[in-house]
Formats: structure tokens, C-alpha cells, sequence
């Protein structure tokens, strides 16, 4: 191959190679007229390239069937290499393996080129889950943080929950959606079970919770449910999830739940006001653009009709409920029912079939006993076979004396 002769005919388009005095040119290039013709003719009817054949290998016939059990039904590699056994595979595991974790890192590709929202279109949903924090006292609270963010402008609706029913989702959403004064069009969930029903949900379709459908519908939002293989697509509500994070300095700051929860509201505001590391602009400047493009809000009454006026909680094993981060005790004849509580006047009433069952003051002790259920609790059990002046004794003697306790 002669690569002068070669880089000489490139200077020259198709139209010019007819006006080429292919004599001259080989005199020139020192070659022969035949060797010019040669090129020009390459370059006029460049040879067209034949595509390389792929060659078969023993897990061609199958792939289908892989993807299918893989992304459909989330088979893992042992069950999808036994299946097509039967089928007449003849590989091996490893093979099939290879092939599935390929298949895996090929889908988590392409959820990973950032997008950004436009002004309205998008918010993103969460929980911080299970968050262990410590009062003034020393005493523990596990505590949740609801989180969603605006794609767009990043303004964060932030709210301490006690934890993460249903009802408490609904209740988030609705006071998140009056914070932003308007609807974005579509939200943004994981595989969270109050959103989506697991039991009829596959990896390649995806079947809503009825009544958070039918709350959405109302809304006025789209929803959009994190696809298998996926969690790159949350990175919004993400970053917002190590924001939260900043809260643990509040350790051994605050006393009750509801100083907690003012924590939390004025951290939201403030990180509200900071510049956003992904914009470069601060959220709540960058919204007043945003705003104008949310959907109008339903009528309140249309979303608070889903939440619950009376929410219910378990009795555990030890006849209490817990509430607020602090334990109430009931009658043992309700351990393992659902009970509801309402709030009023600085007390707690819980409720069985709406009928009252136990009554206390909000108290900033970790444990709170009505007499009569601890003497119930300790003569079932404990202290089954005493009489009650001993099991009264007793109480006197050790309950009534820690810290942690109220008697009442």
C-alpha cells in the first residue's frame, strides 16, 4: 500500500478526481499511472465493509428466556440456569451467571446519565427510616423523616413522623403539597408497601396500592414508581436523605417529640434558604420560577378525606402502646389489638371500637402505667402466683421509684 499516493487522492473530492492528470500525478509520486488509477478508483467506490458475523455461542438461544425470568419474575442465576437445564441447555452455571450480571450492570447504566427536570414536572418521595435519637435525659427516640423534594428549584418538605403507615404518607403528602402551594406533575417513590402492592407487582410492571391510587388521582399527580435495577433515579431525594443527617447534632438538645419536631422544621427552612450544591442557586429563590408551573391544589377536604381522624396502633406484648416516642399502658385484655388514640387538652385517650379504654396526661417519662393495668400485668405473668397486697408492695417498692416511670 502506498500511503502517499493514498494521502495525495484524500485532498480531492469525487466531483475532482475526473480533472487529474493521472500521468503527471505518478510522475510526481514517483509510481506507476496504473497505481494512481488504482486509488482513484478506491475513492470513487470506497469497498463497502462487511460486518463481522457474531458468532453463536451456546446461551444464544436462551437470552430471551434469561431476561424474561430475570426482569419479569426476579429469578435469580441458580434458578434461571436450572430451568433452561431442562430446557436442553448443556453449559455451565457460571456461564449463565456472567451473563446475568452483565445483563444487571448494562440496565443500572442507562438510569445513570443525570437529567435535569423542568420548572413543575417532577418531586421525589422518601423515608429516612428508623433514626435512633437521645433527649436531655439520656432516653432513646426512634423517629422518621418524611422527605420530598421539587426537581426543579430542590425545595425540601421536611416532617418528623413516629412512623411510616399508610396514613402518616398521606398526611406528609398532603401537608408537603399545601407547603408548595401547588401539585407537581408527576412524584417520584421507591418500592415503598404503601405505595405499591408488592404481592401483584413484577419487575417489568409495577401495580399501585389502590387507595394511594385513587389519593393521587384526586391530587392530581402522576405516579412514578423506581423501575428494577433503578436507584440512581432517586438521587435527588437522596442528597436530601444525607442533609438530614445534620440532625444528629441535635442529640441530648431537645426534651419531648414535639421539640424535635420544631428541630426539624426550622432545619427545613433553613436548608430551604442554602445554596443548593447540584444548582447553584438557593431553593426557595429558585421555586418563585417553579411555582407558576405546579398544578393548581384540589380542595383540601378532597385529600384530607383519605387520612384517618383516629390512628391506630398496636398494643405489644408488654400491654402499652407507644406514642410520640413514650409507651402508655393498657388493660392486658387488648395486648396484640389495634387501638386508636386522639389528643385533646394536653391528654392522651386511647380507644377500643370507640370506646374509651385508658386515659393519661402527655408525660415526658419513657414509661407510663395506670395501677391497675401493672397489677394485671404482673399477676398474669411475673408475678402470677402472689397475692395482690405483695404484688402492691411490690410496686411501691421498685416501680414508683425510677426515673423513668410514672405510676398514675
Amino acid at each position: 500500500m502506498r500511503k502517499d499516493v493514498e494521502k495525495a487522492m484524500s485532498k480531492y473530492e469525487k466531483e475532482e478526481m475526473n480533472l487529474i492528470n493521472k500521468s503527471e500525478m505518478a510522475r510526481r509520486l514517483g509510481c506507476n499511472r496504473r497505481t494512481v488509477e488504482k486509488y482513484i478508483t478506491e475513492k470513487r467506490n470506497p469497498p463497502i465493509k462487511k460486518e463481522r458475523e457474531k458468532v453463536k455461542t451456546i446461551l444464544d438461544v436462551y437470552k430471551g428466556i434469561i431476561k424474561e425470568k430475570v426482569d419479569k419474575h426476579g429469578a435469580t442465576a441458580m434458578a434461571v440456569y436450572k430451568f433452561i437445564e431442562k430446557k436442553g441447555y448443556k453449559g455451565k452455571y457460571c456461564t449463565v451467571a456472567n451473563y446475568i450480571r452483565v445483563h444487571k450492570t448494562e440496565e443500572q447504566k442507562k438510569a445513570t446519565i443525570r437529567f435535569e427536570t423542568t420548572p413543575g414536572l417532577q418531586a421525589q418521595v422518601d423515608w429516612k427510616e428508623s433514626i435512633k435519637m437521645i433527649n436531655r435525659r439520656g432516653e432513646k427516640l426512634e423517629v422518621n423523616i418524611f422527605l420530598m423534594v421539587l426537581g426543579y428549584s430542590r425545595l425540601k418538605y421536611v416532617k418528623l413522623t413516629a412512623d411510616r403507615s399508610q396514613g402518616t404518607l398521606l398526611s406528609c403528602m398532603t401537608s408537603g403539597l399545601r407547603y408548595y402551594g401547588g401539585v407537581p406533575h408527576e412524584m417520584l417513590f421507591d418500592n415503598m408497601s404503601t405505595v405499591v402492592d408488592r404481592a401483584r407487582t413484577t419487575f417489568s410492571q409495577v401495580i399501585l396500592n389502590e387507595r394511594f391510587k385513587h389519593f393521587a388521582e384526586d391530587a392530581g399527580f402522576e405516579v412514578i414508581a423506581c423501575r428494577a435495577y433503578r436507584p440512581q433515579t432517586k438521587g435527588k431525594v437522596e442528597a436530601l436523605a444525607a442533609l438530614v443527617s445534620r440532625l444528629k447534632v441535635y442529640n441530648e438538645e431537645f426534651d419531648t417529640f414535639e421539640e424535635l419536631e420544631k428541630i426539624t422544621e426550622e432545619f427545613m427552612e433553613d436548608i430551604n434558604s442554602e445554596v443548593s450544591q447540584a444548582t447553584g442557586e438557593i431553593p426557595r429563590e429558585r421555586f418563585k420560577k417553579e411555582q407558576e408551573y405546579l398544578r393548581p391544589l384540589p380542595f383540601i377536604n378532597v385529600l384530607t378525606s383519605y387520612l384517618s381522624h383516629h390512628k391506630e396502633y398496636k398494643v405489644t406484648s408488654e400491654s402499652m402502646i407507644n406514642y410520640k416516642g413514650r409507651k402508655y399502658s393498657v388493660p392486658i385484655y387488648y395486648i396484640g389489638k389495634s387501638v386508636t388514640v386522639t389528643e385533646e387538652n394536653g391528654e392522651i385517650i386511647i380507644y377500643f371500637d370507640n370506646v374509651e379504654i385508658s386515659r393519661f396526661c402527655l408525660s415526658e417519662k419513657k414509661f407510663n402505667y395506670k395501677r391497675e393495668h401493672v397489677r394485671e400485668i404482673l399477676a398474669s405473668d411475673a408475678m402470677k402466683h402472689k397475692d395482690m397486697d405483695e404484688i402492691d408492695e411490690f410496686i411501691r417498692n421498685n416501680l414508683s421509684l425510677m426515673d423513668n416511670y410514672f405510676l398514675e
